[in-house]
C-alpha cells in the first residue's frame, strides 16, 4: 500500500503544526508551507494526494495558489480542501479556475478535518492516481459558503 501525501500550506504556524501532526499519526506523509508561493513550489516538486490549503495567505493567498495548480499539467489534478476564516465565497466560474473540491470553514477540530480528507481521498489503495478519489466523491462545493 502507497502511503497517501498530503500538503499542508497556511501562514499560522500553529494551525500547520497541529494539521501535520494529527495527519502524520493518521499515517499520511505530510508536507507543510507557509504561503502560497511555497506551496505552489512544493506541490509541483512532491505532486500530493491532497493540498489543504488556507484561504487568505501573504505573497499568493490559497485561491491564487489554486488557480496556477490547476493551469500546471503537472499539479493540474491535485484536490484542493480550502480553509477559510472569514466567509470567502466563491462563485461557480471562480470554482472552475481551481480544483478547490471542499472549503471549510474555520475554526474547526482537527477531527472533523481529518474527516473531511479521508472522504475526499477515498480509501488508500496502491497505485491510485493523485486526486482520484477526490473527484469522485467530491460534490461539497454546493452552497460555496465557508
Amino acid at each position: 500500500m502507497t502511503q497517501r501525501t498530503l500538503l499542508i500550506v497556511d501562514d499560522e504556524s500553529h494551525i500547520t503544526y497541529a494539521l501535520a501532526f494529527k495527519l502524520k499519526q493518521a499515517g499520511f506523509k505530510v508536507f507543510t508551507a507557509c504561503d502560497g508561493e511555497e506551496g505552489f513550489r512544493l506541490a509541483c516538486q512532491e505532486k500530493p494526494d491532497l493540498v489543504v490549503s488556507d484561504f487568505q495567505m501573504p505573497e499568493l493567498s490559497g485561491y491564487d495558489m489554486s488557480v496556477r495548480l490547476k493551469e500546471t499539467p503537472e499539479t493540474a489534478a491535485i484536490p484542493v480542501l480550502m480553509l477559510t476564516a472569514r466567509g470567502h465565497r466563491l462563485t461557480p466560474s471562480e470554482l472552475a479556475k481551481t480544483n478547490i473540491q471542499l472549503i471549510f470553514p474555520k475554526p474547526f477540530s482537527a477531527r472533523e478535518l481529518l474527516a473531511k480528507v479521508e472522504e475526499m481521498l477515498g480509501p488508500a489503495s496502491a497505485g491510485a492516481p493523485a486526486g482520484a478519489s477526490a473527484a469522485e466523491s467530491s460534490n461539497t462545493t454546493g452552497g460555496n459558503a465557508a
